[in-house]
């Protein structure tokens, strides 16, 4: 299986980074292919339209992304969620990688659309200090609904499998170790 894991943190050190580490090693010793981008380290514009109607190019590593996407069987996606959504890094780099031709299109007649991300899978790693149940209550999953339903399986994602993880500034390190390990244990199972 090819996966490719995106670390959507910009700090490679942070909880996510360990959890993307884990991940990664886990799937390398069991077999797999392994392609893995880190979005802090990326150099590109995040903002989609500077002038509109204007084609803005992709920067070298958005075409690396796309290759990616396009390789993998399964994309692995770690993020925090911040503000009640992802970082605004993550989402401009949706923004600018799955473009219309790219990850879908609409139909010329009617309100309908192709993914063209089929045959792939995704999982979602989402972490917050607040509580899962608290992200679900106040805020309906609103990260969750954004990535998981209006972008990866509008572009053709299925399944695509979620993992929250709340309250992460209160885990001990041993907590800590446990859930990295067990999300690294099913990244690898899947």
């Amino acid at each position: 299986m090819k996966v490719y894991i995106l670390l959507a943190h910009p700090d490679t050190k942070s909880f996510n980074g360990h959890i993307a580490d884990a991940c990664e090693v886990a799937l390398l010793s069991a077999g797999y292919q392994v392609r893995r981008q880190n979005i802090g380290q990326m150099r590109f514009d995040p903002i989609l339209w500077h002038a509109y109607g204007q084609v803005q190019e992709l920067e070298e590593d958005l075409l690396t992304a796309q290759q990616n996407i396009l390789w993998c069987d399964k994309w692995v996606i770690i993020y925090p969620v911040w503000w009640g959504s992802v970082p605004a890094l993550f989402k401009g780099f949706l923004d600018r990688v799955l473009l219309p031709g790219f990850a879908f299109k609409y139909h010329e007649k009617g309100p309908f659309w192709d993914g063209y991300l089929t045959k792939r899978s995704a999982h979602i790693i989402a972490t917050s200090d607040a509580p899962a149940i608290w992200l679900w209550w106040q805020y309906r999953n609103s990260d969750i609904r954004a990535i998981r339903k209006a972008t990866l399986e509008f572009c053709g994602f299925k399944p695509v499998k979620v993992s929250r993880i709340g309250r992460v500034k209160y885990l001990t390190t041993a907590q800590i170790e446990m859930v990295v390990a067990k999300l690294a244990r099913q990244i690898r199972l899947e």
